[in-house]
């Protein structure tokens, strides 16, 4: 049997059409791993086992048959539990969802099935993915494979740490302020944030509306654009979702003009990845602070709109139209309070306080108005900054993954997100790939472009790892 420990995409594909495995024992392989190794990490929700072993079944049919898979088919994935699957639960990691079975899934997962890729699991997150630890789940705590006393980020800590367990090949997760890309810098693994409404958030479990993005979390950038071209582009059950005239985001760009900016006051933690980069592109030059957004206004921006978001879209969960509904009510009134302070967490109540306070009578002027006039002003610099820069990096996070229950201050967590909310206040594309190490944990670079330049943001990635071994590190986690 082939080693098929830390495949690619293009890996899996040419063992399975080469016949060295079945798409079956690749499936079984990864069913085997979890089985072994996810009791002390806890990514796993939900397995999808009995469907997942059939569409292997049918792959491997296919190719006996002779026939030409596609490139994604036969490929093993797991979900963030915030997509909906038709037939299999969905909880976004939240008691209030325990029992839900959705009667159809999101696009996203539809595009997947089309290509014949196969959902192993549905993973664990920050409830409603409200958090940056994978803590705040109703369910378990998720840890990171490389240090299982420390977190693996958020909210999409059981993705990212699903694929650097190699408990699949790649997973899905969502972005609303970094909860792709901080937890793919804690776990070494590569993930995007791609431009707002480049794809379609129809079937997933809305946390903020204008600021959620769906993205791929993989070994490796190529992996990475591999899925975006399968998951992108226009959808009609979805109106923010945008259509790029002609896209293929395996195709690198010639990077010899492009011009790179990197923020001064970073240079020190960027000086690495600043030397590689040089070698591939026009030039790389720093950014003065005073040119770039401040990152405090960003964070204290973004968490009024987002938690005043959510105090909308958390709404429609009363009890009533689906999700569980307590016993202890007597009256339609205490229906909704009674079933919401029992089934949501105490991160979830929060934030919706948290929104309906800005949103009301009084504040609105004060709180709401005033972070969305700091948004455009964010639009604005980084319209300015590219047209000075063609991509800008920065690290993803300050620091390694932490330890658990080190942020039980809900202050001390947030500021985790310092770098990458910006990218979600401004509907940019960004993406975390391993850049170094500390203390033998790893570390990511944020790289960002303009609105609808993904595929610069992922030919500057792809061409960092081609010069690097930072994103093969995952290879040396030991089980």
């Amino acid at each position: 049997m082939a080693d098929l420990s830390n495949l690619s995409i293009q890996k899996t594909h040419y063992l399975l059409t080469s016949k060295e495995t079945s798409c079956v024992e690749l499936v079984k392989y990864y069913f085997d791993r979890i089985s072994k190794y996810d009791g002390h990490l806890q990514t796993v929700i939900i397995l999808n086992t009995d469907n997942a072993l059939e569409q292997a079944r049918n792959v491997d049919e296919k190719i006996a048959k002779g026939e030409n898979i596609g490139l994604m088919e036969g490929i093993p994935y797991v979900a963030k539990d915030m997509f909906l699957t038709e037939g299999v639960q969905t909880t976004a990691a939240s008691q209030i969802l325990k029992d839900f079975i959705p009667p159809y899934s999101a696009t996203v997962i539809d595009k997947l099935n089309k290509a014949g890729s196969i959902l192993l699991a549905k993973v664990n997150q920050d409830e409603f993915a409200h958090g940056g630890s994978t803590e705040n789940s109703s369910y378990h705590k998720t840890f990171n494979p490389w240090d299982v006393e420390r977190v693996p980020g958020g909210s999409s800590g059981g993705s990212a740490a699903a694929v650097a367990a190699d408990f699949c090949v790649f997973a899905l997760g969502t972005d609303t302020g970094g909860s792709i890309r901080q937890p793919s810098a804690y776990c070494g693994v590569s993930g995007m944030k791609p431009t707002y409404g480049l794809v379609s958030r129809y079937g997933v479990v809305a946390m903020a509306s204008s600021f959620d993005c769906v993205g791929p979390i993989a070994k490796d950038a190529k992996d990475v654009s591999i899925v975006m071209d399968v998951i992108a582009g226009r959808d009609s059950k979805d109106s923010t979702t945008i259509e790029l005239d002609d896209y293929n985001f395996t195709n690198e760009i010639n990077l010899e003009t492009t011009r790179v900016g990197y923020l001064k006051s970073y240079e020190e933690l960027l000086s690495d990845s600043i030397q590689n980069i040089s070698s591939s592109v026009g030039s790389v030059e720093s950014i003065p602070d005073s040119d770039f957004i401040d990152p405090i206004m960003a964070l204290a921006a973004y968490y009024i709109l987002v938690p005043s978001e959510i105090s909308s879209n958390l709404e429609r969960y009363d009890g009533i139209r689906y999700g569980q509904v307590t016993s202890e009510a007597k009256d339609i009134d205490q229906i909704y309070s009674k079933t919401r302070d029992e089934f949501l967490g105490p991160e979830v109540k929060r934030r919706i306080l948290m929104g309906t306070y800005a949103l009301s009578a009084g504040y609105y002027d004060a709180y709401y108005k005033k972070a969305m006039r700091v948004r455009k002003s964010i639009i604005n610099t980084f319209d300015n900054l590219f047209s000075k820069y063609d991509a800008i990096i920065t690290p993803t996070t300050v620091d390694p993954a932490f330890v658990l229950g080190e942020k039980s201050d809900p202050i001390s967590m947030y500021k985790t997100d310092l770098l990458t909310v910006g990218a979600n206040l401004a509907g940019i594309p960004a993406i975390s790939i391993p850049t170094s190490t500390v203390d033998n944990l790893p570390m990511g670079l944020q790289i960002m472009s303009a609105q609808t330049k993904d595929s610069l943001v992922l030919s500057v990635a792809s061409q960092y790892q081609q010069n690097t071994s930072w994103h093969k590190k995952i290879e040396e986690i030991n089980l």
